[in-house]
């Protein structure tokens, strides 16, 4: 997979992101592999267990950040 320099990696290999979405809601995920994010209008990324996730930004008001060590 090609590294899109994304300022994420100098996070760590695995982050938590909280995604505040419109109208109030919160997801959190875990072990997000910072090398996988593809960002675009649907930003996908995958986790430790294999779970992919897409993300229509439109609805994204405010990702937060965690490094997991």
């Amino acid at each position: 997979m090609v590294n899109l320099q994304s300022t994420l990696n100098e996070q760590g290999k695995y982050v938590t992101q909280i995604i505040h979405f419109v109208g109030g809601v919160k997801r959190t995920y875990h072990g997000i592999e910072t090398a996988s994010i593809k960002q675009g209008q649907f930003t996908k990324f995958k986790c430790k267990d294999g779970t992919m996730i897409v993300v229509n930004d439109v609805n994204v008001l405010c990702v937060e950040v965690f490094n997991e060590k």
